[in-house]
């Protein structure tokens, strides 16, 4: 048996590689493997490291090597599959950061839907940076919009780099962030994340798409979750634009130690176990209440708590 990474997930096909080394090949599941991670609508994710058999020196796409088992995985990025669906969905695994790409506005930002993304990425273990595309819009149109985003962000914990794939800005932040390592690039449909990766190389070609103009959202770009080699270093996972992020394996008591900035003072709370909605002497909302904790920020946690309700 050998083993590699995955790099490309099609659906039912796949490609390798035995990472560091950049020399991609086809595979297939062996079916016992695709039923034992039946908990999942896909059994393997990019970034996967996997063994695999091959009856042949170089397999081809007449000849593909056939992946026999899945191995531990170090961390991963999931989400519920669809609104009110009890299956999930690996995004990718074996991740040393994720690359959040977010937009103030064209399209809008929702920030509940970007906290869930950050709340996943505590539970899992995943690093996530936060990079504010399109700044060249905002610098005019919305500057006490992008400071008042980057405060909240950054008095929360999170690193928040503003760019743009237009002029470049930030774009050698974003590079030598990238250059080691495993990143996932993910974000809503429209932000621009296609347009950040072939900024952050010009060699590789992901897919560009427009806004639609009925409801100034993106279009779907990215079908495929796809691993690329950067020049500079490093490899970066490109994944479809995202609509909906619903928490999977999640506690409703739980949700809260994944904000840091209620973790650094939920200790102070008079009641423990503390929803932080409701109890008397709750440090949570005295936060919130004294500005150390931004409204917005709490709001998508209350909103949490009620989206847990449906999936019960």
């Amino acid at each position: 048996m050998m083993e590699a990474t995955v790099v490309k997930n099609a659906g039912s096909h796949f490609l390798l590689s035995a990472l560091p080394e950049w020399a991609p090949f086809p595979a297939v599941l062996r079916g016992k493997v695709r039923l034992e991670k039946s908990g999942a609508t896909n059994p393997v994710a990019v970034g996967d490291r996997v063994r695999y058999a091959t009856d042949c020196d170089t397999p081809d796409e007449l000849h593909p090597a056939v992946i026999t088992e899945v191995l531990a995985r170090s961390n991963y990025i999931i989400r519920r599959s669809t609104n009110l669906s009890r299956q999930s969905h690996v995004i990718a695994a074996n991740l040393d950061r994720a690359l959040l790409v977010v937009t103030l506005y064209f399209p809008e930002i929702k920030l509940p839907f970007l906290d869930r993304l950050l709340v996943t990425c505590e539970v899992y273990g995943v690093k996530a940076v936060i990079a504010l595309n399109k700044m060249d819009l905002y610098r005019e149109l919305a500057p006490e919009q992008v400071q008042e985003f980057c405060r909240i962000y950054r008095s929360a914990g999170y690193q928040v780099i503003e760019c743009s794939a237009l002029t470049g800005e930030g774009m050698d932040e974003l590079r030598s962030l990238c250059s080691s390592g495993t990143t996932l690039i993910s974000g809503e449909s429209g932000v621009g994340k296609s347009s950040v990766i072939k900024a952050l190389d010009p060699s590789l070609s992901p897919k560009t798409g427009s806004i639609s103009e009925a409801h100034l959202q993106g279009k779907h770009t990215t079908s495929l979750y796809e691993m690329y080699p950067l020049n500079g270093g490093g490899f970066i996972i490109d994944t479809p634009g995202l609509r909906g992020f619903g928490l999977v394996d999640l506690e409703k008591e739980e949700i809260a130690k994944y904000f840091p900035e209620m973790l650094r003072v939920a200790d102070n709370c008079r009641f423990i176990p503390c929803t932080h909605t409701h109890e008397p002497g709750c440090a949570v909302k005295e936060a919130v209440d004294a500005g150390l904790i931004s409204p917005e920020r709490y709001n998508s946690y209350l909103g949490m708590l009620e989206e847990d309700k449906k999936f019960r």
